[in-house]
Order: C-alpha cells, then sequence, then structure tokens
C-alpha cells in the first residue's frame, strides 16, 4: 500500500497548505482528496508534488506491504 504521511510532514515543515496546493499551484480539491485518503494518484501528480515542495518522492510518499 502506498501512504502520502510523509507528504503532510513535508508540506507541515514548509508551511504548506492544501489551501496553497489547490488554489497555488492548481491541484485539484479531488487529487487533494484522493491524497488524504491514502488513495492511488498518477505519477505526474507525484512529480508535481515533488516539484512544488522541492523534496524527493521519499518525502511524499511510502510504500507498506499489506498484511
Amino acid at each position: 500500500m502506498i501512504r502520502y504521511a510523509p507528504l503532510w510532514e513535508t508540506m507541515a515543515e514548509q508551511k504548506v497548505t492544501t489551501y496553497t496546493l489547490r488554489f497555488k499551484y492548481n491541484i485539484s480539491h479531488a487529487t487533494v482528496q484522493r491524497l488524504q485518503a491514502d488513495m492511488p494518484v498518477s505519477t505526474h501528480t507525484l512529480n508535481k508534488l515533488c516539484t512544488i515542495l522541492g523534496c524527493r518522492l521519499e518525502d511524499v510518499a511510502e510504500y507498506i506491504p499489506d498484511p
């Protein structure tokens, strides 16, 4: 399973909010909701988040093996 817990930590460190993602960087509300629910998003979205936050993929997502 892919989780986005690191994303929220990275955003908090940089003082970026979901509002900022949606209105300054045009990340759709639906995409933000998918991230919050740990649902799949495209690699394009992951790339955009890394670019916005100036970070690496592991600062946005993590892999947790299914039980």
